[in-house]
């Protein structure tokens, strides 16, 4: 009789390769544990594809980090990401998404995220900003940002950008295989209030690859031990917004997409997209 071969097109037996995972799955979920749909566990030919789309998506944002400067405007930032992703096979996933007018996000000071470039958005030494680029490359997506230091900024800019980078770093460190969604927020969460910051909830991480916007929802607060159990073919973003001053936002009714601290105070912002393996996470795209 012939073995029954994987799903995930491994090419292997299927007792061989996830059998002894999706197993655990199930008791896990027997047990009342909240457990990924199938269709969130990705295939090996879905993984290369996400993993390809990730590296391009890598590569622009590697390319702005050494053009970006005072007196740039965003639509050059925009501009570039255009030209540079179609140059290379893809295509910006942002660019007409629910009606989005550019190919990227640029978000400035106060701004928390999808902030629209425009020529008038001159960047001034001493600004923050993030750039958030998104990328297919054969039907398979991309997602990362970064917050950038224009120039010489003040102390208190720079220390918000480096308290969300070390969030982000521990928001990775705690998505372990067989670890819960939980554990990501309350690491994230747990350092950025020590430090006096806070925690935007209205918006997350999210499930990324196949699609632009997946399940599940990656909150950056949480309680540990708590919601989805993390299970090896999973990949998602993590990309907390960390604010100077309090949590609340609102979206900006001139345009219905940029989204503001309401305090005015600044807010910045690191993501990548991650799979999560059976020994850890690799992380797709930076």
């Amino acid at each position: 009789m012939t073995e029954e071969l994987c799903w995930c097109g491994s090419g292997k037996a299927y007792c061989d390769c996830h059998q002894k995972n999706d197993d655990k799955v199930r008791l896990l979920q027997s047990k009342g544990e909240e457990v990924p749909d199938p269709e969130m566990l990705k295939t090996k030919e879905q993984i290369e594809g996400i993993r390809k789309a990730g590296a391009l998506n890598t590569a622009i944002l590697d390319e702005i980090e050494k053009m970006i400067k005072p007196g740039m405007s965003t639509e050059e930032i925009d501009r570039f990401v255009y030209d540079y992703t179609i140059a290379h096979g893809g295509i910006p996933a942002c660019l007409g998404y629910f009606g989005f007018p550019k190919s990227c996000c640029t978000s400035i000071n106060d701004q928390v995220c999808h902030g629209i470039p425009s020529e008038t958005d001159i960047l001034k030494n001493g600004d923050i900003v993030n750039v958030d680029c998104t990328t297919i490359v054969d039907g398979y997506y991309g997602d990362a940002s970064r917050t950038f230091i224009i120039g010489k900024a003040p102390k208190k800019a720079v220390d918000l950008v480096e308290v969300t980078r070390q969030c982000l770093k521990l928001g990775l460190e705690a998505a372990k295989p067989w670890a819960h969604l939980g554990d990501i927020g309350a690491a994230i969460s747990q350092y950025a209030r020590k430090r006096g910051y806070s925690v935007v909830t209205e918006f997350g991480g999210h499930g990324c690859g196949v699609e632009f916007h997946e399940d599940p929802f990656v909150c950056h607060v949480g309680k540990k031990n708590t919601g989805m159990v993390l299970v090896p073919g999973m990949t998602f973003t993590i990309e907390p917004m960390i604010n100077m001053g309090k949590p609340g936002v609102f979206v900006d009714e001139s345009n219905d997409w940029t989204v503001y601290t309401k305090d005015g105070s600044l807010s910045a912002q690191f993501e990548h997209t991650i799979l999560i393996t059976e020994t850890g996470i690799e992380i797709l795209s930076k």
